[in-house]
Order: structure tokens, then C-alpha cells, then sequence
């Protein structure tokens, strides 16, 4: 885990379960006994090299006596699972009045099912452990609390026609995909639009890209290739991706128009 504040988190909870283990005498393969968890499983969280899940902290926190104290510590844990560039966007993403998005090659990360999400990271190569791939589905998974808080921002997506017509996963992935954006397009404070494959002219040929306005009036800028995130905060950069950004929501079919379109799609689908 490339991560050191993560890996700071988990070594202090690790010593923590292990402190009230032996303050209760007992030895890790009893504790794991106790709480349905096997003795090598409670070995690596204590050393820190593997994420004990809420059922295990909850579960240990009662069989050790520990009082709510390891409990406590869920939120931590929760916010260390995710790697430290989500944890980051995250945050800007929560500051953020208005966020527009760009998405050139798959449906953007805000938008996509779980299902769709671990179909992504099942694909990567070198491949991802099973760990690893649900540690990524959950922080992204975790980030689709923007369209929950309040005050409500603005969201607004451009998806590339190829993103909605790539059977990701299979067609059942695909369909429940295209289910979800209609969904998200019927909320009052988000936008979906397409891009059409037919337009001659398309500000977007730069590829993907994110805008975020935050409370202090700040704009940043996110781009995301391959294995490297990047947040642009250089103002004239920041408005170069703004030019084209509005550019790219022009030439798209506009939001009715981009519903009907996904209707179309996912009658096509059955």
C-alpha cells in the first residue's frame, strides 16, 4: 500500500486490536474464533497489512471488552481503504458548488454502478488483487455522496456516445448502466449530456477532464490518465479547461435530447 498515511491508520488500529487482545488473554486464533475470522486474517490486521471491515471491529470491540473503542475507529478505517488520490478528490468534490465532467473512454466515475465499476478494475493490468479491487470499487462508490449532501451542487456530464454503446462487463452491466444515468438525469441538480459520435468538430479531442468550483470561489482542475491524477490549479490552465469545457456542452445533444438518446440505447439492449 503505496500510502503512507493509510498505512499510519492501519499499524495504530492493528496495535490497538492487539492491546486488548492480550489485555484479555487471549491468543489471535481464539479472538478470530470469536469473531468468525480466521487466525491469519487477525495476524495482518494487527501488523497493519490487511483493512479490518466495521463487522470485524464491531465484533472484537464486544469479545474484548474494548468498550466502543475500537468501534471508534470505523470512520478512520473506512477513509484508509481508499487510496490517497480518491480520498483526495473526495474531499475537493464535497467543497465543490459546481462540478463538470468530461468523459472520453468510459462512463465517468461518479455515474457508474458498482457492477460497472469492478468490470474497470477487473481489466487492469498488471491485474489488481480481489482486495484491491474492492478497496477501489468501495472509495469510488463512496464518492457518489455528492449528489446527497446539502447544500445540493451542480452537477454536469458530457459522456462520449462510445462510452454508452461499450458493453463494459457484458450486456446485463451495460443495460443496468444506462438504467442508472436515466435515473440521475431526472434529478433536478444534474445534467447528463451526450456527445455525439457524428460531430466534425469536438472540443474534447483532449481528452477527459473535471472542473470543480468550490465554496471559496476557487475553480480546480482534475485530469486522470492511465495510472496519474493531476489537479490544476494554474488559472489560466484552469480556464483553457473551462473554454473547452463549455465548448464540449455546446456541440452535445442537449439534456433532453442526451435522455432520449440513453432511452434509445437501452431499447436496443433488450
Amino acid at each position: 500500500m503505496e500510502d503512507e498515511e493509510a498505512e499510519a491508520v492501519l499499524r495504530t488500529v492493528g496495535r490497538q486490536i492487539k492491546m486488548w487482545r492480550e489485555a484479555a488473554g487471549k491468543k489471535q486464533g481464539e479472538l478470530g474464533a470469536a469473531i468468525g475470522y480466521g487466525e491469519e486474517m487477525v495476524s495482518s490486521v494487527e501488523r497493519g497489512r490487511r483493512i479490518p471491515k466495521p463487522d470485524f471491529l464491531d465484533k472484537a470491540d464486544e469479545v474484548l471488552g474494548a468498550g466502543g473503542m475500537l468501534s471508534a475507529m470505523k470512520k478512520d478505517v473506512e477513509e484508509a481503504r481508499y487510496p490517497k488520490n480518491v480520498r483526495d478528490l473526495a474531499k475537493l468534490e464535497d467543497e465543490a458548488v459546481d462540478l463538470g465532467a468530461y468523459a472520453s473512454h468510459h462512463i465517468h466515475g461518479l455515474l457508474q454502478t458498482p457492477e460497472y465499476t469492478r468490470e474497470l478494475y477487473l481489466m487492469r493490468r498488471p491485474p489488481y488483487t480481489e482486495d484491491e479491487i474492492d478497496r477501489h470499487v468501495a472509495a469510488r462508490v463512496a464518492r457518489k455522496t455528492v449528489f446527497e449532501r446539502t447544500p445540493r451542487p451542480q452537477l454536469t456530464f458530457v459522456q462520449e456516445e462510445a462510452t454508452l454503446r461499450r458493453p463494459i462487463g457484458g450486456k446485463m452491466v451495460l443495460r443496468r448502466q444506462l438504467e442508472h444515468l436515466l435515473d440521475i438525469g431526472k434529478l433536478r441538480h444534474a445534467v447528463i449530456q451526450v456527445m455525439p459520435i457524428e460531430r466534425e468538430d469536438h472540443a474534447g479531442m483532449g481528452g477527459s477532464l473535471q472542473l470543480l468550483k468550490l465554496r471559496d470561489g476557487k475553480t480546480l482542475g482534475h485530469l486522470e490518465v492511465q495510472f496519474l491524477s493531476r489537479l490544476i490549479s494554474d488559472p489560466r490552465q484552469v480556464q483553457t479547461l473551462e473554454m473547452n469545457y463549455g465548448m464540449i456542452r455546446a456541440q452535445a445533444l442537449t439534456p433532453r435530447e442526451s435522455l432520449a438518446f440513453i432511452e434509445k440505447l437501452l431499447g436496443e439492449q433488450a
